[in-house]
């Protein structure tokens, strides 16, 4: 059964102008507050990183932690930029906070090279123990935990979805962000299933927006041709561009998250990322009670949503096969 989906405008501010009221004053008499640091990898005004903030600051709520009262939270938007990261990991570190909440590499990355000591709790991070932040799964052994966004083993299934989609395809190209270690490992997974689906590979560098729009058009001139959009802060800030290039050269493409494909994206598959940030506030309200992150487990993902806009099928000229509608957890008409 379809379902229509709209995608709810979330306006939420945090720190800002409250960064100049006295913190006692917020403080039930008695109570310290505590400090929470957010540096997020979106930008302030995109929607998908408001709605993150949301249901991390909800799930406080329910614990116990409410900003202004006995929590001060502080927020942070990277937008996608290393140079941003590293300003705003410094700033927050001097703010003295009890943890910081640090969605993607990028973003832990910039905080592990401030602070070896400050609590931090990740969302979305691909690859944790490869990426040198924690020791391993069960016992971190640091200052950072977190939640693991998938194994590199989910890129694969993305070409067998492409298939699935138009079987027609002899060529799919693979968006990936070639400043990140995970960039190279999700197509290492997609380079290893792509011959048993008869697949040619064309991996395209995500580095600016015009090198992009030549680089996809020039791969749209021969025929039966798809699009893997890998996960990466770069994909994410330019998601609305890729689709658009993507709706404009008729390539259908597969997304690694639901934000993509409620922007105007064909089909998605991957874990819910707002629905991260919940478990994340549980981790948080536990450090700030005293537990180590390093003696909390690292998790990762017990379900993937598929995620389908028909729409956007309409615009390339595909028809969903129905075997494919019947598993997808959302259908946007």
């Amino acid at each position: 059964m379809a379902i229509n989906i709209r995608r709810r405008q979330f306006i939420f501010t945090l720190g800002g102008a409250a960064a100049a009221w006295p913190l006692a004053a917020r403080a039930q008499q008695g109570e310290r507050m505590r400090r929470i640091g957010v540096l997020m990898n979106a930008s302030s005004d995109d929607a998908d990183g408001q709605a993150r903030i949301v249901a991390f600051v909800q799930a406080l709520q329910e614990l116990g932690w409410t900003d202004r009262r006995n929590a001060r939270i502080d927020v942070r938007w990277g937008a996608g930029d290393a140079e941003r990261y590293h300003r705003y990991a410094v700033e927050l570190v001097a703010l003295e906070p009890d943890v910081i909440l640090a969605p993607t590499s990028g973003v832990v990355a910039a905080l592990q090279r401030t602070t070896r000591t400050v609590p931090i709790v990740f969302t979305s991070v691909i690859d944790p123990v490869g990426a040198g932040f924690v020791a391993n799964l069960a016992r971190p052994g640091g200052n950072v935990t977190g939640f693991a966004a998938f194994e590199y083993g989910l890129s694969g299934k993305w070409l067998a979805l492409l298939k699935e989609i138009a079987p027609d395809i002899r060529r799919a190209a693979v968006l990936r962000d070639p400043a990140i270690a995970s960039g190279i490992g999700q197509l290492a997974a997609i380079q290893a299933v792509a011959p048993s689906l008869g697949v040619e590979l064309t991996p395209l560098d995500l580095r600016d927006a015009n090198e992009l729009e030549h680089a996809v058009a020039e791969f749209a001139r021969a025929p039966n041709g798809g699009v893997i959009v890998t996960a990466g802060p770069a994909a994410n800030v330019h998601r609305e561009q890729i689709n658009a290039l993507m709706v404009r050269h008729r390539l259908p493409t597969v997304y690694p998250f639901r934000y993509y494909v409620e922007s105007g994206g064909l089909v998605g598959y991957g874990p819910d990322i707002i629905g991260e940030y919940r478990p994340a506030a549980a981790y948080v309200d536990r450090i700030l009670r005293g537990e180590k992150p390093a003696n909390l487990p690292v998790q990762t993902p017990t379900k993937y949503e598929l995620v389908i806009n028909l729409k956007t099928a309409k615009a390339l000229g595909l028809k969903m096969p129905p075997t494919l509608l019947a598993r997808a957890d959302v259908v946007i008409e």
